[in-house]
C-alpha cells in the first residue's frame, strides 16, 4: 500500500542484509515514523510492546527474529532459546507459533554456518506468501461486496472491528483487503470503523489507513454498533481473527464476539476474513482451548492522543486507585460466523477442512 505517494511494506529488509524495518504502529496516527530491529531482543520487544501488531504480521517478525538471533548465534541451543523467547511474546494469535515452527523446521537440518541465510530467505518467502494470501483474500471478498452492493442498490456500509488492514499483515490486510478491492473497483463502500478500546486500534490504524487509501468511513465507539445495526445503517460485518479453530470458533480482538450477538440479533451478514496460515487445526474448541492474552491494566487506565500543543501524550481515564482487567481477546462461537473469506474461497462456519483438507488431514 502506499503512504504519502511511496509503497511500503509493514516490513522489510535492510538492504545491508543485517536488519529489517517495521513501522512504528505506536506512533500512528500522528506520527509514521520507523524502526530498524537488528536482534532477537529487538524483535521480540516489537512484538511485545506492539510495535508490529496484527496475526500475520507478528509471525512475519517472529520469523525474521529468529534469523536475527540465529546471526548471532546458531547453536541448536540458541535457536531453541530463541524460538521460546519469541513464541512466549504474544500467545493467543496462531500465525507466530506457526511462522516460528516453519523457519526451525527449515533451518535446523543444516550446519550452523548456513542458518542464518537460510531463515532470512525463509521469512522473506513467508512475507511474500502472506500477501500473496491476502491479495486473494481481497478477491473472494470483492465477489461477495460486489453481490452485497447489487442487492443493496447504493452505498454498501461495512463495519469491522480492530484493524485487520495491511498494517495487521505484510500487505493488504484481511477484512480489509476487500473493501480495498471494492473501492478501487468503483463499488460504492462506506466503512463504520469501532473505535476497539483499549488500544484504539480502529480509530487509530483503520482510519488512518482508510483514509489514506481514500475510503469514506466514519469512526464510532465501541458500543455504538449495535445501535447502528438496529437502525438498518449495518449492511455487513468483516472482522479478521488472531486463532480460528478447526471447527469455526473465531478469537479476534475484544469486542468481536459482542459484534457478532448484535449482528446475529439484527440480521446482519458476520464474515470473517483470514488466511490459512490462522487457523488451527489442533484445537475444536476455542473457549476452553485459546489461551486469552491480558495485558497490562495501564492501555485500559490510560489513552494516548495528540494535544492541542501538537504533543502526543498519554492521559489517564479512570478513577485514581481502581484497577483495571485487560482482557484482549475474546472468543466468537462458530455459530454466530455467516462465513469466512480465505485465499482458497468462500466457506460456511463448519467448511473449513473442505477449503484446506490436506492441513485437516496433518492434523488429524
Amino acid at each position: 500500500m502506499k503512504v504519502d505517494g511511496t509503497a511500503y511494506r509493514s516490513i522489510w529488509p535492510e538492504a545491508d542484509g543485517r536488519a529489517v524495518r517495521i513501522i512504528d504502529q505506536t506512533r500512528l496516527p500522528h506520527r509514521f515514523e520507523t524502526v530498524r530491529l537488528e536482534s532477537l531482543e529487538d524483535a521480540a520487544h516489537a512484538i511485545r510492546a506492539m510495535l508490529v501488531r496484527g496475526a500475520p504480521l507478528i509471525g512475519a517478525t517472529g520469523a525474521y527474529g529468529l534469523a536475527l538471533g540465529l546471526a548471532r548465534d546458531a547453536s541448536d541451543a540458541a535457536l531453541d532459546e530463541a524460538f521460546r523467547t519469541l513464541l512466549a511474546t504474544r500467545p493467543t494469535g496462531a500465525n507466530l507459533a506457526w511462522a516460528l515452527e516453519d523457519v526451525a523446521r527449515t533451518v535446523r537440518p543444516l550446519p550452523p554456518g548456513e542458518r542464518a541465510a537460510a531463515a532470512f530467505a525463509r521469512a522473506g518467502e513467508i512475507c511474500d506468501e502472506d500477501v500473496a494470501i491476502n491479495y486473494a483474500i481481497g478477491e473472494h471478498g470483492l465477489g461477495l461486496i460486489r453481490a452485497a452492493a447489487a442487492r443493496r442498490q447504493g452505498r454498501l456500509n461495512v463495519l469491522t472491528h480492530c484493524n485487520a488492514g495491511w498494517l495487521a499483515t505484510v500487505d493488504w490486510g484481511t477484512a480489509l483487503a476487500p473493501i480495498y478491492r471494492a473501492h478501487d473497483a468503483g463499488i460504492e463502500v462506506h466503512v463504520w470503523v469501532d473505535e476497539t478500546r483499549p488500544r484504539n486500534q480502529g480509530a487509530h490504524l483503520t482510519a488512518w489507513e482508510l483514509g489514506r487509501h481514500g475510503v469514506p468511513h466514519t469512526v464510532i465507539v465501541d458500543n455504538a454498533a449495535g445501535h447502528a445495526m438496529q437502525r438498518g445503517l449495518v449492511d455487513l460485518c468483516i472482522v479478521g481473527t488472531d486463532r480460528t479453530t478447526a471447527t469455526g470458533d473465531v478469537c479476534n480482538k475484544i469486542g468481536t464476539y459482542t459484534k457478532a450477538l448484535a449482528a446475529h440479533d439484527n440480521g446482519v451478514p458476520f464474515h470473517v476474513a483470514l488466511p490459512g496460515p490462522t487457523i488451527d487445526w489442533t484445537v475444536s474448541d476455542g473457549l476452553a482451548s485459546i489461551p486469552i492474552e491480558e495485558r497490562d491494566a495501564s492501555e485500559v487506565q490510560q489513552v494516548w492522543g495528540r494535544t492541542e500543543a501538537g504533543d502526543v501524550a498519554a492521559v489517564a481515564v479512570t478513577a485514581p486507585g481502581s484497577p483495571a482487567a485487560n482482557y484482549a481477546f475474546d472468543v466468537t462461537p462458530a455459530r454466530l460466523v455467516t462465513g469466512f473469506i480465505t485465499e482458497r474461497g468462500l466457506a460456511a462456519p463448519d467448511g473449513l477442512g473442505r477449503l484446506f483438507p490436506e492441513r485437516l488431514a496433518a492434523a488429524e
